[in-house]
């Protein structure tokens, strides 16, 4: 894995070291269940709208900064006594703000994060999801912050990369980190609940853009069509086979990915818990039909053997492995969802849909159009348009879980 940069500020009030920290290391610390207490000391509502959670439990402390400015002793005494804590915050400055506080209220190992929220939403976490002795490399880049994921296909010197999200440094980074370049970025579908970093990858690199006509026939940039069933090749011999199929329902392009027969880059149609919502475009029922169909002539007849490598996740614990690798052959992503894929008529399909669809977020018509090239903002909008967490999976009455 190649290594991630990080800063370090210090400053030194009453001789106790206030540091910062990154966003890889607020990951790490959660994995490693470090025992450390997390503050976020941004308003009530913008917690509630987007917080950090990550593999594991955190010990998380929702108290305001201007509460800590009408009352710092108080403040303080609510959070328990020692143990290392992490303030967390919109931008940085309002965390050192609490940061000092706590300083002169005696607390030690008091850190903040660099860059505030937005670091945590766009934080990508890279995993090698095949073995090493394999001629080419196949990456989850699992983005907490968002429960999404996107892929890196790598063999020789070149790379596919699969949804990926606007950290276009990063990827470029980390295929030089392997010895390669960026010769595809692939779209599974024209996303909702993100804004896509296809476009500006392949502008940066000169890769080739691929996306499916039914979901960008309307949009402005350049595209190689996907065609159902086509191969998409490396740019030279060898290399693993990249299956296109077409899998309409969440959205009418929507497409999933076979790799090298062993590996199931489903976007949004299927996913380790539930399966994607078919309400996107306002048409529930002709969508649910089209999903429908999918699911039952194009899925289902998928070998059980197939790996799923989702778009999305809910539930860490369900969905992940021991390595926090979010994935799982088709079998038993079958049986997790038997609720969903026993459905054995159209009409009772679409009833299932109906009952089970979510008011979906008024942001992700906006979205939608950014990712078309519909709608141009600047980055500092788009930085607060892509935080949160996804809902794009069809949730359940039924005891499933949500996005």
């Amino acid at each position: 894995m190649p290594a991630l940069p990080t800063s370090n500020y210090s400053s030194e009030v009453n001789e106790v070291s206030i540091t910062s920290y990154s966003a890889i290391e607020l990951y790490d610390s959660i994995e490693s269940k470090d025992d450390i207490i997390y503050l976020d000391v941004r308003n009530e509502e913008n917690h509630q709208l987007f917080m950090v959670e990550g593999p594991n439990d955190v010990e998380m402390y929702n108290i305001p900064y201007f509460d800590f400015m009408e009352d710092p002793e108080g403040c303080t005494a609510k959070l328990p006594e020692g143990r290392p804590v992490k303030v967390i915050c919109a931008k940085e400055g309002s965390a050192q703000f609490v940061a000092d506080i706590l300083d002169s209220q005696g607390r030690e190992e008091i850190s903040w994060l660099e860059g505030g929220i937005v670091t945590w939403g766009n934080l990508l976490i890279p995993k090698r999801i095949n073995s090493a002795d394999e001629d080419y490399e196949i990456w989850q880049f699992n983005r907490p912050g968002k429960a999404s994921c996107s892929y890196g296909l790598i063999h020789g010197e070149q790379m596919m990369l699969f949804d990926a999200s606007r950290a276009v440094e990063f990827y470029v980074e980390f295929a030089a980190s392997r010895g390669a370049d960026i010769r595809h970025v692939i779209e599974t579908h024209l996303q909702a609940d993100y804004i896509s970093g296809s476009p500006r990858i392949a502008a940066a690199t000169g890769a080739e853009f691929h996306a499916h006509d039914g979901d960008y026939a309307v949009s402005v940039f350049d595209y190689t069509s996907i065609v159902d069933g086509e191969l998409i090749h490396f740019k030279r011999d060898g290399g693993p086979s990249v299956l296109c199929t077409h899998a309409p329902g969440h959205t009418p392009g929507s497409t999933a990915y076979v790799v090298d027969e062993k590996y199931l880059i489903s976007g949004d149609t299927v996913f380790i818990v539930s399966v994607g919502r078919p309400d996107l475009g306002k048409r529930v029922v002709e969508w649910a039909k089209q999903l429908y169909a999918t699911l039952k002539q194009r899925i289902t007849v998928l070998p059980d053997e197939l790996i799923v490598l989702p778009g999305h996740y809910s539930d860490w614990r369900r969905e992940s492995n021991e390595d926090y690798l979010i994935l799982n052959d088709f079998g038993t992503v079958k049986k997790l969802n038997e609720d969903i894929y026993g459905i054995e008529g159209e009409d009772e399909f679409v009833e299932y849909m109906k009952e089970n669809m979510r008011e979906q977020p008024d942001i992700y018509n906006q979205i939608r159009k950014v990712n078309a090239g519909a709608l141009s903002l600047r980055e500092e909008e788009q930085d607060i348009m892509d935080l949160g967490k996804n809902e794009c999976a069809a949730s359940s009455n039924r005891g499933m879980q949500h996005i």
